[in-house]
């Protein structure tokens, strides 16, 4: 696509104003509407390994989600209710959310690369009170429920929507369970206020955060959305929704940036969006792309990476219909910023968000131009700044904490707003300035900010860090290795990667009587990789006699940082 250099920003900032109704509905607006004027329409297109793909159309999705409501309400789902959903991208995950969002209860997305002291942490800190698992994951969840008083019912989803032979006594069939269902459902009517969705985010202290995400979050989502996919299936000039607009991420829709980014917003425009499973693969990724006639993705700066190395001129082997690819988890740099538009003839668009607020800043190469190696620019109908520890907005060039503002420049409420962190009132009032009705809602990543408000990132303002694209938090991990045996305590840091951008790295003090191995080093990595995510081993550990300490007894990670980048920096 040939980026339009004309600078729209200013223009688009100034006109655009929220409209927020006081009754939303995820269910409504992302499967109902379109389930009544254009049923036959394509939602969801699956492609496995095994056969050929499936289409479900929106009439399709909506049948299923009101037999899937049912069923939940007949288990005693109640509204507010937490309802976890540990799938992978399939069919079933689309119905699950929709159902949930119908009854007014709040879905908890959940990763299937969970292991199980992570999975056992959410459902009991949310007190879960149904789960809805894959029949791959029912195995590994099985053992958690005595640990979870106010988990009731397991639903088990099987191959093609089935049971595969894994549901066991007292366990729910998903196929045989809303085959008993009547396939019409009245929904309940929710408040924009009203919490949709739980999504957890790994602390850098203690234990994850659960982050309440509201009804409206999602139409404070759809001004970055539309931007960064370059007017997402629309006519710029014409404003009209377009017919062909396919759209596909290798992002789990666990996460925000699958869930928020991708699956919702895509459906929400009443277009199709590709569901595949299984290890990402830099020719397969093409080859989905071409076979789907793909024309919008999110493909994080780690599989671009990837698809650069391994298919460095790929319009000499596929045939893409690309309009648009963002990008975000870590920065997307300059190498697969040009291999994007030169090779693939699409100007990538870079973005950067958070859970708790989503999409806030971005680039859109149609309407202003992108700038290699910069976060973008405050998508319409968000104030964003860098400011300084006292709450004050830096100069240009100074650096600060990215902060978005409760109020956009027309002082209405931004609703792309979390309602806060689940049972931490303290956490949420610590992530505002002041009145979380009109303050700075600090991000905790630190940026520049140049005299035409393009965001320049400059790393995280506490220990948080990427690797691979990985969000990583090293308060679950250091947790982790702590419960080991051979472990007194335990610091966990990035080390520089020239390939992931970072590394997870482990300072370990052993506790007394034993040693410091390569096989105790095998042994701790397969603990935490058994009870984590498979991401956030440590690939890397150091024996250390004493962790740096302040005078008050907390660990400097900062100084553990500084002599991995000097090492990194001496070689």
């Amino acid at each position: 696509m040939a980026e339009n250099m004309s600078d729209a920003y200013a223009a688009i900032h100034a006109d655009f104003h929220w409209q927020v109704p006081d009754e939303f509905s995820w269910a409504e607006a992302c499967c109902s509407r379109w389930a009544r004027d254009t049923p036959e329409a394509t939602a969801v297109v699956y492609d496995s390994d095994h056969g050929a793909p499936v289409r479900h159309s929106f009439g399709q999705l909506q049948r299923a989600a009101n037999r899937l409501s049912n069923a939940l309400q007949r288990l005693g789902v109640q509204r507010g209710d937490r309802v976890a959903i540990v799938l992978p991208q399939r069919f079933e995950t689309a119905v699950a959310h929709i159902a949930i969002s119908q009854l007014g209860a709040v879905a908890m997305p959940l990763s299937m690369l969970f292991g199980p002291e992570a999975l056992a942490f959410r459902l009991q800190d949310s007190a879960a009170v149904l789960v809805i698992a894959d029949e791959t994951a029912a195995p590994g969840l099985r053992g958690l429920r005595s640990q979870c008083p106010a988990w009731r019912e397991l639903m088990v989803v099987g191959g093609s929507g089935g049971c595969g032979g894994m549901v066991e006594a007292g366990e729910i069939c998903w196929l045989q369970a809303l085959q008993a269902e009547d396939a019409r459902f009245v929904a309940a009517k929710t408040k924009a206020d009203e919490a949709a969705v739980l999504i957890y985010t790994s602390g850098t202290t203690g234990p994850p955060k659960g982050a309440l995400i509201p009804q409206r979050a999602l139409i404070g989502n759809l001004t970055g959305f539309v931007a960064s996919q370059n007017w997402f299936g629309f006519d710029p000039a014409a404003l009209e929704l377009g017919s062909q607009a396919v759209f596909w991420t290798p992002a789990d829709w666990a996460w925000t940036g699958g869930l928020m980014d991708a699956l919702l917003p895509t459906l929400y425009f009443g277009r199709p969006i590709l569901a595949t499973q299984g290890r990402f693969a830099p020719e397969k990724a093409f080859e989905l792309m071409q076979a789907h006639s793909v024309t919008h993705a999110f493909l994080f700066p780690t599989a671009l990476k990837a698809m650069m190395k391994a298919v460095p001129e790929p319009s000499t082997r596929y045939q893409l219909k690309l309009q648009a690819i963002m990008s975000a988890g870590e920065a997307v740099g300059d190498a697969v910023f040009n291999y994007c538009q030169q090779q693939m003839g699409v100007t990538v668009n870079e973005m950067f968000g958070q859970t708790e607020i989503n999409y806030v800043v971005g680039n859109c190469s149609l309407l202003w131009p992108a700038r290699a190696g910069s976060m973008g620019r405050a998508y319409p109908g968000h104030r964003v700044a860098v400011i300084d520890d006292e709450g004050q907005v830096c100069r240009p060039g100074e650096v600060g904490d990215v902060a978005v503002h409760r109020r956009d420049v027309h002082g209405q409420l931004d609703p792309v707003f979390f309602l806060g962190y689940w049972g931490r009132p303290d956490a949420t009032a610590a992530k505002f300035t002041g009145d979380p009705l009109d303050s700075w809602c600090r991000t905790g990543d630190l940026a520049q900010m140049d005299a035409e408000g393009y965001l320049w990132y400059r790393g995280r303002s506490d220990d948080m860090f990427k690797a691979a694209g990985y969000r990583i938090g090293p308060g679950e991990i250091e947790n982790c290795l702590l419960k080991h045996a051979a472990v007194a305590n335990a610091a966990v840091v990035p080390k520089p990667d020239a390939e992931r951008g970072a590394l997870v790295k482990a300072y370990v003090v052993l506790a007394p009587g034993h040693q410091g191995t390569p096989e105790l080093v095998a042994q701790l990595q397969a603990h935490v990789r058994g009870q984590l995510a498979p991401y956030e081993y440590p690939k890397e550990i150091e024996f250390i006699e004493a962790l740096p300490m302040t005078t008050t007894g907390k660990v400097q990670r900062r100084v553990l940082r500084l002599q991995e980048e000097a090492r990194a920096a001496a070689h």
